[in-house]
């Protein structure tokens, strides 16, 4: 093995024992009774080791291709992290989705559960939970006595998150609850019973402590502005992009390609109902009862139906999928969860398989237009394919690349542009469902105008019909968000509060995808007519994952 595959691997297992969140997430074995330390010093433990790892790797000299694109995404994505914890970020990393509010409870999402020793690790980890919480509030009061505090809409909204998962929500049966009768529901041991009650009692009583800590403490210091501005956005940008971007440029082009879109709706809408408007389509594609799917499990077993007919027919057609990767499971997460959709990766081994999760939001009628590209996007050929690929790659990339290498721009770039190739093979022919792309299209479009107008506190030009001249602030972005997707409100309303929560990751759909267009553009002009978009598309994604930047100079 090279000596830079040698510095990355290593470093995949110091980082699993530093933050036995990501160990569980990756499969990594070790530390299934271990809680990650979300205090300040344990920050600092990480810095330290992304320090001296930094160092290593660019101290090397590659031999060959496989290691310089190895060493320059490691140390590309080690400068940033470098630059996101000098500028103190982890001292408000409060928001309504990916930060340690979360991860707290979700770390036992991952966690298998089929033996007796799984569940004493389970206990074990409940028991943990008071403390991760009480060592996740250190950071969040020395970030306040550094000045360096999330917004506290983000607070009083991860206090209900808190409220949700603790009980204190009337008649809701919690998350940890729901554990608890899921080791019931076996043959259970008296002793290892008791050990998970204990456990769940303190892990509902910490978020309800949590919850009190960001509604009536957190909150009166937090920060009344959710705009992050210009030199932070920058930063967080090439967080989520792996490039650099000029965001005013990108604000502008964000409408243009909208416009694009909302064409097309037009046009799409003629299909389905002959002399409707687009807002009439929707409605009903929303309210009709034969457009729909009807209860839970009926949903998951449609979704999942979709999942594997999208892996039988792309196998062996335009992409080679690994055996280990034919599957991709189907789950509903708890309430309390944003409304979102989302995917998580296989374990290392994968005993653990590939999983999509669809947030039913209280729901039991689930229309189906939007869900199928969604599918598409979360499943094959999306993230999915891409990132549990990477991990079938072996020594052809670092561990490094393989476990942790997800780049938003590139990652849900890929995603982006996984719906739109299903759309060109035909799979959306269905004018419902390809009004599920257009309305996706044009989600991912709002998100570049909202997400840099709400940050950068840009105006809505003045050509515009909606608000013409006016700053964007939240409740614009609700109003203007519905209004161009027609998705539900309650859908956007998380949404709006998660983009102002998480600073630049809802631009890296749609300027990932239009990187991924790029360099397909680029392959298809140099090939001309032996241009093999299965043979490019295996030679992209055998690159493993990278920035932006980095993706437009290897494949160019």
């Amino acid at each position: 093995m090279s000596r830079i595959f040698e510095i990355a691997d290593k470093y995949v297992d110091e980082l699993a024992a530093l933050d036995p969140s990501t160990a569980t997430a990756l499969g990594i074995p070790g530390h299934e009774r271990e809680m990650p330390d979300y205090s300040p010093d344990g920050a600092a433990r990480i810095a330290a080791l992304n320090h001296r790892t930094l160092e290593a790797i660019e101290a090397e000299v590659p031999a060959d291709d496989r290691e310089r694109v190895a060493r320059e995404f490691m140390a590309e994505r080690l400068g940033v992290q470098r630059d996101l914890y000098e500028a103190g970020e982890q001292l408000r990393a409060l928001r309504i989705i990916a930060s340690p509010l979360q991860r707290a409870r979700s770390i036992f999402d991952d966690m298998p559960k089929a033996t007796e020793d799984d569940w004493a690790n389970i206990a074990a980890r409940l028991a943990l939970v008071p403390r991760t919480l009480a060592l996740y509030r250190q950071s969040l009061n020395e970030g306040i006595s550094r000045g360096l505090v999330a917004a506290k809409r983000q607070a009083l909204e991860g206090a209900k998150q808190a409220e949700t998962w603790s009980g204190v929500v009337v008649g809701e049966k919690t998350y940890f609850d729901g554990l608890l009768a899921q080791y019931d529901a076996g043959t259970p041991n008296a002793g290892l019973r008791a050990d998970l009650e204990r456990g769940v009692r303190g892990a509902k009583f910490a978020y309800a402590e949590m919850a009190s800590f960001l509604r009536n403490g957190y909150a009166s210091k937090a920060s009344e502005s959710e705009a992050a501005g210009e030199d932070r956005y920058a930063l967080l940008s090439r967080v989520f992009l792996g490039d650099s971007i000029d965001p005013k440029e990108t604000y502008e082009w964000g409408w243009q390609e909208l416009h694009e879109v909302e064409r097309e709706m037009v046009a799409t809408a003629e299909r389905i109902k002959p002399g409707a408007s687009v807002p009439e389509v929707l409605e009903l594609l929303e309210s009709d009862p034969a457009r729909s799917i009807e209860g839970a499990d009926a949903y998951r077993a449609w979704l999942q139906e979709l999942h594997d007919q999208a892996l039988s027919d792309l196998h062996g057609t335009h992409f080679d999928i690994p055996e280990e990767i034919r599957r991709v499971e189907v789950m509903i997460p708890p309430s309390g969860s944003a409304a979102a959709a989302y995917y998580t990766g296989p374990s290392e081994d994968f005993k653990r398989s590939g999983r999509t999760w669809w947030p039913t939001m209280g729901r039991e009628r689930f229309p189906m237009w939007g869900e199928v590209t969604t599918a598409y996007h979360e499943g094959v050929p999306g993230h999915h394919l891409q990132v549990a690929g990477a991990r079938c790659l072996g020594d052809k990339l670092s561990r490094y690349q393989r476990l942790l290498g997800f780049i938003s721009g590139y990652g849900e770039g890929w995603a982006l542009y996984a719906e739109r190739l299903m759309g060109e093979l035909g799979y959306l022919e269905n004018p419902d469902y390809y009004m599920g792309l257009l309305s996706a299209q044009a989600l991912r479009c709002v998100r570049v105008v909202i997400d840099i107008g709400m940050h950068l506190e840009l105006k809505i030009p003045a050509g515009e019909s909606f608000h013409p001249g006016e700053t964007w602030n939240h409740d614009l972005a609700v109003e203007f968000s519905i209004e161009r997707t027609g998705r539900p409100r309650e859908f956007m309303a998380s949404e709006v509060v998660r983009y102002l929560g998480w600073g630049a990751q809802a631009i890296s759909y749609k300027v990932g995808e239009a990187s991924w267009l790029r360099v397909r553009d680029s392959a298809k002009k140099k090939a001309g007519a032996d241009f093999d978009l299965r043979a490019f598309h295996s030679q992209a994604l055998d690159l493993g994952p990278m920035g932006l930047a980095q993706l437009e100079r290897e494949l160019a």
